[in-house]
């Protein structure tokens, strides 16, 4: 969904997805509605001895819980900040830190395949939020019962980010517990088989996580977080292997040659192109006029135009003008991320001013799959493993 900033932490943008503004209220008022259970909580622990009638008017609760789900909050920004400030220490720039339905993200632009990097980037988060626990838990222990909402709410988030630093660590890639299992597996094995296993070992905790929201009380909320965590892990298993197959390969490797690429001039009707496509088995041809390219026209462009108008339709009138090209040189995955970014199903190869050729998402899938099949990257995954194209919605590493 949409985000917007709200503001800039060492120089890194924090924004707020729309999903986000929905969450926080939700948790506020579930915060509210638990208060009384929270005071017998913290006084069974830690001995609060905050009076169980400290908190019955409904607008104290309300506050309580509005200022208790801020805080929260807080500690998870402050928990991507920690990922993040040492992932740029090694050198790894932070697109964004984004609070969203399921807490924060910090948006690595490139994910260290070293291990003793990741492992260090993976555990900062849970560190600072146990940090912070012990700092919140430190301000209670010296707050008097005579302030019990400030009791209440430095007891509270003790507890919350101890436990969120807790939750993180479970291995349920690609959370910090899973980043911080593929960084000690990766001291081992090949990055790519690590990130492999660490998936399934993820996957399988958010089976196990879905199936306690379902049958053990943890509610659907608990089942969405499950789902959350076996896509991530699937995703970033199968780019790992993308990367891994494609290490030293770059556009002019798999790309069609100019050559051998058809075109279409703009004068020619959409019927006619449409035969052309059924003939040659193409779905995208560059427009070419003069010798130069004017345009690109697909299929889908074609499918706009009614039956009944296409003799009378020119492809000049449907082809897109604002062409997404790529240089030869170019990494296969570089060429991906931006197919995947602008949505499109193929780029023009480009050479200067020169057409040199087309790269497709077909010829990226099966160039993989040749890859795969011969064995011929680190990280082989084994036998009968059928990794597809990762999704557009995670072109980049996550915390």
């Amino acid at each position: 969904m949409q985000s917007f900033r709200i503001g800039k932490l060492f120089g890194i943008p924090i924004k707020l997805d729309l999903t986000f503004l929905l969450v926080l209220p939700l948790f506020a008022w579930i915060i509210s509605a638990q208060v009384g259970e929270w005071v017998g909580i913290l006084n069974d622990v830690w001995g609060a001895a905050i009076p169980a009638d400290a908190f019955t008017a409904p607008e104290t609760t309300i506050v309580l819980g509005i200022v208790a789900a801020v805080g929260l909050f807080v500690g998870v920004v402050l928990h991507e900040l920690g990922h993040s400030l040492v992932a740029m220490r090694f050198g790894y720039p932070i697109d964004s830190i984004t609070l969203w339905l399921f807490g924060g993200v910090a948006q690595l632009t490139e994910m260290p395949e070293d291990w003793k990097q990741e492992l260090a980037i993976a555990i900062a988060g849970p560190i600072v939020s146990v940090g912070l626990g012990v700092g919140s838990y430190v301000a209670f222990t010296q707050t008097p019962t005579s302030l019990p909402a400030a009791k209440f709410l430095l007891g509270y988030l003790a507890l919350m980010n101890v436990a969120l630093a807790g939750f993180n660590l479970l291995p349920g890639f690609p959370m910090d517990g899973g980043r911080v299992l593929r960084a000690l597996l990766a001291s081992r094995i090949p990055y790519a088989k690590a990130t492999q296993w660490a998936a399934e070992v993820g996957k399988f905790f958010a089976i196990l996580l879905g199936l306690f929201g379902l049958f053990g009380g943890g509610g659907l909320f608990m089942v969405a977080i499950a789902f959350f965590i076996y896509i991530g892990a699937s995703g970033e298993a199968q780019q790992t292997v993308m990367r891994a197959a494609f290490e030293g390969v770059t556009v002019s490797d798999i790309m069609t040659p100019a050559t051998q690429v058809q075109t279409v001039a703009p004068g020619t009707s959409v019927a006619e192109l449409l035969e052309q496509m059924f003939r040659e088995r193409h779905t995208g041809y560059p427009v070419v006029q003069g010798g130069e390219i004017v345009g690109l026209v697909a299929l889908d462009d074609a499918l706009e135009v009614k039956e009944i108008e296409r003799d009378a339709y020119r492809v000049e009138e449907i082809m897109t003008t604002d062409l997404k090209t790529v240089s030869p040189d170019a990494d296969v995955m570089d060429a991906l991320t931006q197919l995947q970014q602008n949505s499109v199903g193929r780029l023009l190869v480009m050479d200067g001013e020169d057409l040199v050729g087309i790269i497709t998402r077909s010829d990226i899938m099966t160039a993989l799959s040749i890859i795969k099949q011969s064995g011929a990257y680190r990280g082989q995954p084994d036998e009968g493993d059928e990794s597809t194209e990762p999704s557009a919605s995670q072109p980049e590493s996550r915390f």
